[in-house]
């Protein structure tokens, strides 16, 4: 049996809820599905999205239930979904991977973790992975999230009127512990200029390195 015929026993595509049906009219419904990961509460919104390169959103639907308590200088930023944006060349048949199936768990890890601690997440917060930090793949070296507005998908993923609610999204996007702490010393200001200079955006890549390694070493 394929993983992708496993999951798909899970699929909850019958199932709206008001995040999927907001998403569906503004990217059509074949492009949106709904369902759900074996031994989860969370159901996950899956967007197959047609941009230069294909690429596949994966996105918590339901955090935005939560009322994220924001510093006064954020309101209107409450309301947050989280994604990663999965790359074309990850075959969608094969997320049970070892090298690919821990964006399901860490995407509803951070989920669950922002409202058992009613606490928030905003536009450059990090954390790492979990307390030992360790790799988050064998092809996926970094130990350290930073959330960010959308970067490759500003325009898609704009912020969306869900009943009374005016919802943001957030992506979630793997570090390097040198990144990491380049992050803690300069701002985030800073670290997302490093970023963009590299081109590195939401997107995930199996084969990029840190972006503060020097052009000379990569050749060494």
């Amino acid at each position: 049996m394929k993983n992708g015929q496993k999951r798909s026993k899970h699929n909850l595509q019958v199932i709206t809820t008001p995040l999927h049906q907001a998403l569906s009219d503004r990217f059509g419904e074949h492009r949106v599905s709904l369902f759900s990961i074996e031994d989860d509460s969370m159901p996950l919104l899956m967007l197959d999205l047609e941009l230069k390169s294909p690429v596949i959103i994966l996105m918590t639907n339901g955090l935005s239930n939560y009322q994220m308590p924001v510093p006064e200088k954020m309101a209107g930023r409450e309301y947050n979904e989280l994604y990663f944006c999965l790359p074309s060349y990850w075959n969608i048949e094969d997320l049970d991977h070892p090298n690919k199936k821990w964006v399901f768990s860490w995407i509803i890890r951070l989920a669950n973790y922002v409202q058992e601690k009613k606490t928030w997440f905003g536009h450059g917060h990090t954390m790492p992975c979990g307390k030992e930090m360790v790799s988050l793949s064998e092809t996926m070296q970094q130990n350290h999230f930073f959330l960010s507005d959308p970067v490759l998908l500003q325009d898609e993923l704009s912020p969306i009127q869900v009943g009374e609610k005016n919802v943001h999204f957030l992506s979630v996007i793997p570090i390097f512990p040198d990144e990491m702490d380049y992050k803690q010393g300069k701002g985030t200001f800073k670290f997302e200029q490093k970023l963009r200079q590299h081109g590195v955006s939401e997107k995930l890549d199996d084969y990029r390195g840190t972006v503060l390694r020097s052009k000379w070493r990569l050749f060494k």
